[in-house]
């Protein structure tokens, strides 16, 4: 089964690391994500770019609108995501107990839907 691993930070969290602890956390991310790597079970995962390159579209009455930035407020910003394959939930939360970022912020883990029959 596959789940999402969205990893969820404050905003200018980053920005508020000295130069020693980006590097220390940009390391702890590398490690996690060689691991998952290794152990087979990583599908994807990618950094994203910050909150403020965001542009959300949303169609009203067949009119496509765009807005610079996230759709709402929030204090915490979805700042990458791992998508892992595992057997079970327990393993999905066990991994992403293990990413750096569950430290200082949320680690949202969602199943992936896979058998649109089933739905």
């Amino acid at each position: 089964m596959q789940y999402m691993l969205l990893i969820y930070g404050e905003d200018s969290g980053w920005k508020t690391l000295t130069p020693e602890q980006q590097q220390e956390m940009g390391a702890a991310y590398f490690a996690f994500t060689d691991e998952l790597r290794a152990s087979g079970k990583m599908a994807a995962g990618d950094a994203l770019q910050p909150v403020t390159t965001a542009t959300s579209v949303r169609v009203r009455d067949g009119e496509t609108l765009t807005t610079d930035g996230p759709f709402a407020e929030t204090k915490e910003v979805l700042g990458g995501y791992y998508l892992i394959d595992v057997d079970t939930l327990d393993e999905a939360l066990g991994w992403a107990a293990k990413i750096p970022g569950a430290a200082y912020g949320t680690i949202e883990v969602r199943p992936v839907v896979t058998d649109y029959e089933a739905m």
